[in-house]
Parts: structure tokens; C-alpha cells; sequence
């Protein structure tokens, strides 16, 4: 499912591609205004909808059957493994903690919590400043002079801020204007507070104040009020008094550096090119209204995409058996069939529904348990515990037998579970109850031993790992006394017994917490291992001293063995830290790769850079290759840097087969970092320039091409190479001077027309 706030962005950045794409040079501003309203509200209704699963294109959700099948679901506690080291894995940052959890919040949980409260807090602040606007706007309309001009208030200002509306007051400073621009500029904010553009305003700011993350929602708010200021502008210049170029004059007089605030429409605004070109844009066509047609079948299509299909009403094919251990819900019901296996004195039993969809197992009764069973012929015999009885027909024939059966449970068993403190007990759990066989006696067991408010979960987990008073009494007894039932689960699921327990203590751990425990049986960690790894501690050439548990619950969990550590210090690797033996092992560094580097010349390369150049991939081929290229003095830092960039010696080597034969490591990042290829430079070879790697840097980062220098010299411009990347920085290309001598203005200095860009 995707997140409805990243589902709201993605609707919101495709409908502002198609904007941008089709419909932002059309001429109808109207309708331009709905569509961008309306594709902002769908952003955000269209992720609730749930398509119908005919339609929908994403796989259907597993489904739910219309009546409900009462669900057996045997739960027991997460216990979480050791880490899980390979030879490619990034070595730990920190000391290796092995632990069973109760159960710990991976990390990408924490991140994603704190992701949803970093979402929130954006939310509560950007929410806040449009709040803070709207005062300081409602605060100037009561404090400053206001003339009424029917429906409208003129506020006056005294400062040099843009003019601007909001609602249906007009905000300018009547002082800094001639009487006809004035009017003009009257006329203009009429035009927003008539059309209500307000209102778009503030629906586009209540859209960032959710989707302020998102780049593209800062532009499809720009979108809006470019629309908007096209759309008053087309209106003022159809008015009876307004002449086209008095209006785009006074636009220009208007400008100033001072803008109002964001949620106003602003008169001035630094659109106002873009604005100008609109005006004297040529209207569309109605052959061109072709393109809104598509907006109705690209929704279809998203919602279809992106949206999550509703669920089938048949029931879901699980195809999954329920054993003791965690699992999912399988659903079973009370009524249905059985299949089953006499195995000497045991009676392996197999309850399924019709097409065994779901079933559930146990090979833990015995034949004595249940009434005669029919053999031969059909008949009846029944299984009766403290939870239900269990009523079955049908006939064995040999060891198997088959036929119904019907689950009763016992009502005055679920009253005395829920007398005892055994909350939310559902009917789903008497199955559970009666094939685990737990009892009244088994939860008086457990709240004897101290275990006053167990949960129905806790309860049926020990059961199923047979957590009985002896495996209770014996973990008090090895120095345990509070341990807790989840604890008990754990260390039952892993194995731990008083035998173990006893055996770390006398590897002197008397003390050991559970954790610790945890994290050592989980591990394989026994006396004979922690001797061993007691006398390596502080040995010369091997490790430092000083190691600790949580070192040697690392060591063992990689493997890190005294073969591995001989071989480092074979080659010269001796008293290393634990750390570094950890990280070392995890990266998969042996004496085989050290001895690599040795052979190729790098006789120094310190653990810590053998570690950063093992994660980064760099073999003593890669080195050896820099120096067959011509970099003998190659340091680890520019064999990292050039990795990282996918920098290579045949890289390096096309560059010098184009004449490029000085270019430093340094050098080669940034051109590698910027695109720049031995092609690109050919190129302009070929346009008659001759230009240097940092002028390659320069134009590649302004996007100048061959293609841009030929549009100069076919016109009569000889540009140089620092010319090029000042006209394209103020966006001066062959076409702006060509319409700009047609106007009249003709220079032979290039020059020029940069300055003349520069002042418009």
C-alpha cells in the first residue's frame, strides 16, 4: 500500500507535468483555473477510493470471506536472531549486541517514526505561517486607512510593499503612483477579488502545509498564481480604457523589490515577464482543446495504477498449516473434516475444511485419550479437555481413518479463564485451547509461581513450548527469581536450560543477565568458548585487551577464528582491536587480499583503510590498473573517490587519446561528476574550439553546447569561450539577438546584448 501522503505527492507531480507539459502556454486561463483547482482536490480524494478489482491493475489484497470462519492463531512472542554476519556486509559502527528483544523496534521503524513526526511538525509550521499571514493582513486592514469602494476596501499603506489583495481589500500605497497607473493597478486587484482568487490561493497554501516535502508542490502552487495573474490581465486588458502597451508599461513602473506577502495576489510579482510574453501570446485555438481531453482518462488510469483494489469476496487460498510456532491466522472452523494416523500410541490428527484450504495439526494425542474408534465401519467417537469436546465420525481402515467432526467448547472453562485475568479471550481461541489441552490446573501453575496477571497469549505460548513448574522452578533456582514469562518464552524457544545456565556461570559469569544469555545461547556461546576466548584476551599479536562480552558474542557470531587471526597477523596485522578484527571479518578481508596489495606495491594500507576500500569493492587490480594509466602515487583516499565516481583507468586513458594527457585525479572527478566525456570535448573540436578541462567543467555546468557557439557564428558572432558561458548564464542566445536587432537594436559588440538582457 502506498502511504497516502507519497500517494497524494505522486497525483500531484504528474498533474503538474501534464500541466506544464500541454495546457500552460494555452489562452484559456478559465480553464486552465478549474483544472489546476481540480487536479489539486483529486490529488487528494482520489488515494480513498478503492477501485473495483475487475478494473484494477495492482494485485487484489488477500480476501475475506463474507461470514467470517472463526481463526485459530497460536501467537508466541518475536524472538529476535543474532546478527547475521557475511564476508559483504558493512562492518558494525559499534560493538556487536546480540540480544532477544521484547520485542526491540527494528530501525527502520524508528526511522519511519521519525519521519511521521518530522511530516507533522512541517505540517504544524507551515500551517502556522499561513495563519500568521492572514493576521498580519486582517491587523493592517483595522489599523491602516481604509477607503470603501463598494465591495471593495482600499487599505492604505506607507511602505514600498508590491500592491496586492486578499479577500476584498486592495493594499497599496496610493503616494508612490501616478493617477492612470493607479487605476490600472486598481482595476487589476478588482479583477482578483471578483473572481475570488483568494480562495485558490488558500486552498494552494493549505496544500503545502501537507505536502511541503514535496519540490513539486511549491511549483504546482506557482502554477496557480501565474494562472491567476494571467487571468486579471487578460480581463484589464479587455477593458474599454486600458491600452496594451500603457498596461505593460506600468507594470514595469510598478516593480519594486518589496514583495507582499505570499498567500495575496501580488501585482507585482517576479512573473512579470513571463506575464508579458502571455499577453501578447497569440490566442489558442480551439483545434488545441484537444489536449484537457486527456486529463478525464489519465485519472482513470492513476486511480486504477496507484489506488488499492477492493477485496474479492471469496475466501483466500492460505495454503498454510498450523503447526505449534508462530504464524499467521489460518482460519478453521468449528464443523468440518478430519483425517488421521495412528502412530503406536499416538494419534496424529488433521482437521480441514472442504479442498483443505486451511487445516491445523497435532501429533501430541494419544489413542487413550479418545472413546473407542470405529474400525472397519462408520461410527463415532469423541475427544474430550477441559476447553470443548470434540465430537468425530467416520471410520479407520488400518492406521488412517477419516469422516466429520464438531468442536464444542466448554462455556464454563472460557468463564473460569476470564475469572482468572485472561482478557479478550475470542471464540477463535477455543480451538487453541482445546488442542494445546490447557487447563485450569496449568493457569493455577503459572499464578503459583508468581505469575499473577498472565495474558491469554503468554499462556498459550508457554503451553505450546512446554514451559512447565519444572522449567520455571529451575531458572529460579540458577539465579532467575523474577525472570518474566516473556522471558521465559524466549529462553525456552531458544533452548536455555538450568544446565546452561550453570555451565556460564562456572566460565565466570555468575552474574549474567538474561539478556546476556539470550544473546550467548543464541550464538552457540558455551564454557569451552568463553575459555578459549578469556585466554586469547591481551595475548601479544592477537587481540588488544581488554574485550568484552558483547566483543566475544561478536567474534562468535562472525566467526572470527584463530586460523583468520593468524593469517592477519602473517601479514603484519598484529594487536589488533577487537573493533577492527570485527569489521575486518565482516568485510570478508583475509591474508589473501592483504597479500594482494602487498604484491602490487601498497605495502602500508593501515586496517582502517583496508576496511574503507573493501566496502567500496577495490581490488589490487583496480590499484595496479592507476598505475599502468600513468598514476603511480595512487593514496587510498583518491582510490575511494575514483570508485566512488566510477572513475576507471580506461576512463582515464580516453581522455588522453584526445590530447588530454595532464588531467589529475582531481580533475577527472569533477569532469566525471559532471557528465563531461571525450565525445563531449570532440564536439567542440569540431565547432573550432580548443577548450581546457576547467573550461569544460564551466560550460558543461551552464549546459553550453557545440550547437549554441554555431547559432552565434552563423549570425556573425565570433564568441569566445568566457563569452559563451556569460551569455548563456544571462540567457542570451542567437535568437534574443536576432528579435532584438529586428526591434532595432544593432551591435556589433556581443557585449551588448548581454548588458541589454542584464537591465530587462
Amino acid at each position: 500500500m502506498i502511504p497516502y501522503v507519497l500517494h497524494v505527492a505522486l497525483l500531484l507531480d504528474i498533474c503538474l507535468l501534464f500541466y506544464k507539459l500541454l495546457l500552460q502556454k494555452e489562452t484559456y486561463y478559465r480553464l486552465n483555473r478549474v483544472i489546476l483547482l481540480g487536479c489539486l482536490a483529486a490529488a487528494f480524494l482520489l488515494p480513498l477510493i478503492q477501485v473495483p478489482q475487475q478494473w484494477a491493475l495492482r494485485q487484489s489484497p488477500p480476501a475475506v470471506a463474507a461470514d467470517p470462519i472463526p481463526v485459530v492463531a497460536i501467537r508466541l512472542p518475536q524472538v529476535t536472531p543474532a546478527p547475521s554476519y557475511s564476508p559483504k556486509a558493512t562492518p558494525p559502527a559499534t560493538k556487536a549486541e546480540v540480544k532477544v528483544q521484547e520485542p526491540e523496534v527494528p530501525l527502520m521503524q524508528r526511522v519511519i517514526t521519525w519521519a511521521f513526526y518530522l511530516y507533522w511538525f512541517g505540517v504544524i509550521a507551515f500551517g502556522a505561517n499561513m495563519l500568521l499571514q492572514i493576521g498580519v493582513l486582517l491587523l493592517q486592514t483595522r489599523r491602516r486607512p481604509v477607503i470603501v469602494d463598494g465591495q471593495y476596501r482600499i487599505v492604505e499603506l506607507d511602505d514600498d510593499k508590491a500592491p496586492c489583495s486578499f479577500g476584498n481589500s486592495i493594499f497599496i500605497n496610493p503616494t508612490k503612483y501616478e493617477p492612470d497607473t493607479f487605476d490600472q493597478i486598481l482595476l487589476h486587484e478588482k479583477v482578483h477579488i471578483k473572481q475570488k482568487h483568494s480562495l485558490d490561493l488558500l486552498l494552494a497554501e493549505l496544500m503545502l502545509a501537507f505536502q511541503w516535502f514535496n519540490p513539486f508542490a511549491w511549483l504546482y502552487r506557482k502554477e496557480v498564481e501565474s494562472n491567476l495573474e494571467y487571468l486579471a490581465d487578460n480581463e484589464v486588458l479587455h477593458h474599454a480604457t486600458v491600452e496594451r502597451s500603457d498596461y505593460q508599461m506600468n507594470l514595469l513602473k510598478v516593480s519594486v523589490p518589496n514583495l507582499s506577502l505570499r498567500i495575496t495576489t501580488n501585482y507585482n510579482q517576479s512573473l512579470l515577464k513571463k506575464r508579458i510574453v502571455m499577453m501578447n501570446a497569440k490566442r489558442s485555438n480551439i483545434h488545441t482543446a484537444w489536449k484537457y481531453l486527456f486529463l478525464a482518462p489519465m485519472m482513470v488510469f492513476l486511480v486504477c495504477a496507484l489506488n488499492e483494489p477492493a477485496a474479492s469476496t471469496e475466501i483466500a487460498n492460505n495454503n498454510k498449516n498450523i503447526n505449534y510456532a508462530p504464524a499467521p491466522k489460518a482460519a478453521i472452523d468449528n464443523e468440518g473434516n478430519w483425517k488421521a494416523t495412528i502412530k503406536g500410541s499416538k494419534l496424529e490428527l488433521k482437521l480441514y475444511e472442504e479442498g483443505e484450504k486451511n487445516h491445523m495439526s497435532n501429533s501430541d494425542f494419544l489413542v487413550s485419550e479418545f472413546t473407542a474408534l470405529p474400525k472397519g465401519e462408520e461410527g463415532s467417537f469423541k475427544l474430550v479437555r477441559e476447553a470443548g469436546t470434540m465430537q468425530f465420525t467416520g471410520r479407520f481402515d488400518g492406521a488412517t481413518g477419516s469422516g466429520k467432526y464438531k468442536f464444542t467448547p466448554d462455556a464454563s472453562f472460557k468463564s473460569y479463564m476470564k475469572a482468572e485475568g485472561l482478557t479478550n479471550i475470542s471464540d477463535d481461541d477455543d480451538m487453541a485451547f482445546f488442542f494445546l489441552n490447557i487447563t485450569k490446573g496449568y493457569v493455577a501453575m503459572l499464578k503459583g509461581n508468581g505469575y499473577k496477571t498472565p495474558s491469554k497469549d503468554d499462556v498459550i505460548a508457554c503451553k505450546a513450548l512446554g514451559v512447565d513448574d519444572a522449567y520455571i522452578k529451575s531458572m529460579k533456582k540458577n539465579g532467575f527469581p523474577n525472570v518474566k514469562l516473556q522471558e521465559l518464552i524466549s529462553g525456552k524457544a531458544l533452548g536455555i536450560t538450568g544446565a546452561y545456565i550453570a555451565d556460564i556461570h562456572k566460565a565466570g559469569y555468575p552474574n549474567v543477565s538474561w539478556d546476556k544469555l539470550i544473546s550467548f545461547k543464541a550464538q552457540g556461546i558455551d564454557s569451552k568458548y568463553i575459555n578459549k576466548f578469556k585466554a586469547a584476551n591481551g595475548k601479544p599479536g592477537v587481540v588488544k585487551k581488554g574485550a568484552s562480552e558483547d566483543d566475544m558474542v561478536a567474534f562468535k557470531a562472525l566467526d572470527v577464528s584463530d586460523e583468520y587471526i593468524n593469517s592477519l597477523k602473517k601479514e603484519g596485522y598484529t594487536n589488533l582491536s577487537t573493533d577492527k578484527l570485527t569489521g575486518m571479518k565482516a568485510l570478508g578481508i583475509d591474508g589473501d587480499y592483504i597479500h594482494g596489495f602487498k604484491a602490487a606495491g601498497f605495502n602500508k594500507l593501515t586496517a582502517d583503510n583496508l576496511m574503507s576500500m573493501k566496502a567500496l569493492g577495490i581490488t589490487p587490480q583496480f590499484m595496479t590498473s592507476f598505475k599502468a594509466a600513468g598514476y603511480p602515487s595512487l593514496t587510498v583516499e583518491q582510490a575511494s573517490s575514483a570508485k566512488a565516481l566510477g572513475i576507471t583507468a580506461d576512463y582515464l586513458s580516453s581522455f588522453k587519446k584526445i590530447g588530454y594527457n595532464n588531467m589529475s585525479l582531481e580533475q577527472a572527478s569533477s569532469v566525471k561528476a559532471l557528465g563531461i566525456t571525450p565525445e563531449y570535448l570532440d564536439s567542440f573540436k569540431d565547432a573550432g574550439y580548443k577548450i581546457t578541462l576547467d573550461n569544460a567543467s564551466s560550460l558543461k555546468a551552464l549546459g553550453v553546447t557545440p550547437e549554441f557557439l554555431k547559432g552565434f557564428k552563423a549570425i556573425g558572432y565570433d564568441v569566445t569561450i568566457d563569452q559563451a558561458s556569460s551569455l548563456k548564464a544571462m540567457g542570451v542566445t542567437p535568437e534574443y539577438v536576432t528579435q532584438m536587432k529586428e526591434k532595432g537594436f544593432k551591435s556589433d559588440d556581443i557585449n551588448k546584448y548581454i548588458t541589454l538582457k542584464a537591465a530587462f
